[in-house]
């Protein structure tokens, strides 16, 4: 489901009636309540014979009150429609909610994380068919970032950019060299993985460039690729061996992974991000059902 589009349709829908109120009914409402009022005012004299002057008073002002009133549907679709348009300026180009769900960025990110991403970091984008009308800055290595897959557009994925356009990428061995520059690795306590009641060996990774961040390996995966697609876009780029791969990015694309490295289908199986399905950055965790101390930014 595009909630893009059904947001972007309620928005015409609602603001054309919006629109149609302001210019047209409410001048047909209120001349019909000025000819109603003035009918009653010239029978006054003759009502105030079975009816007292405070009668008189209220009901020329339910009177006024009914002709003025809009028809349940005008009521209903013009009043929503400030609040349908500021929620769709703000999910389109300011911030826009997103759930976890699945385990590929543990330990980043767990399932059930509810995360903000940034809308304009990567430029300013029309909404629904997600062209970029402003360019404001580009993804950089490190960033989580939330993109279309591109090989089901109506799907939004997560994970973590390890390769610009123009850069080197080699991961042998589940260790990461990024333009002949390896990154290093330091041992952290094994995590528990909870969905899968089992133990990762758990890294602090820092990529060229000195970002750092948590990843996971489990110890009984090989470091091969298997099951890679054997013909997305660029597939030349990249050259697979038993140790694992090396990919060169191409102009306009990005090279992505998850955090959980055994257990996230990325970059290395289906290929390269194009720019053009770039979503957004994620910076943080606002709510956790099951832990509110995971509410907050994160790396």
């Amino acid at each position: 489901m595009n909630f893009a589009l059904i947001l972007f349709v309620l928005v015409v829908i609602t603001g054309i009636a919006w629109v149609a109120d302001k210019l047209v009914f409410a001048r047909q409402r209120r001349s019909s309540a000025a000819l109603a009022l003035a009918e009653f005012d010239a029978q006054r004299q003759h009502r105030q014979a079975v009816s007292g002057p405070s009668d008189l008073d209220r009901s020329r002002a339910k009177l006024a009150e009914e002709k003025l009133r809009q028809p349940w549907w005008l009521e209903y679709s013009a009043s929503f429609f400030p609040v349908i348009l500021a929620v769709f300026v703000l999910r389109s180009f300011v911030v826009e909610p997103f759930k976890i769900p699945s385990g590929s960025m543990i330990p980043t990110l767990l399932i059930g994380d509810f995360i903000l991403v940034n809308k304009y970091n990567y430029g300013i984008r029309l909404p629904v068919v997600n062209k970029k009308i402003m360019d404001i800055g580009e993804p950089q290595r490190g960033d989580v970032m939330v993109f279309r897959y591109p090989k089901d557009e109506s799907l939004d994925y997560i994970k973590r950019v390890i390769g610009v356009p123009g850069d080197v990428v080699r991961y042998e061995n589940k260790k990461l060299t990024i333009n002949g520059k390896p990154a290093e690795y330091k041992q952290l306590p094994d995590y528990l993985d909870e969905e899968r009641l089992a133990y990762s060996k758990h890294y602090l990774e820092t990529l060229p460039g000195g970002v750092q961040h948590g990843i996971l390996n489990d110890s009984d995966r090989p470091a091969f690729i298997a099951g890679a697609d054997p013909d997305f876009p660029f597939r030349d780029n990249c050259t697979y061996n038993q140790l694992g791969l090396t990919c060169k990015v191409p102009e306009g694309h990005y090279f992505v992974m998850g955090d959980n490295r055994d257990n996230s289908l990325d970059s290395r199986y289906w290929g390269f991000v194009p720019d053009k399905n770039i979503v957004g950055r994620a910076f943080m965790i606002w709510m956790n059902l099951g832990n509110f101390g995971r509410v907050g930014s994160f790396k």
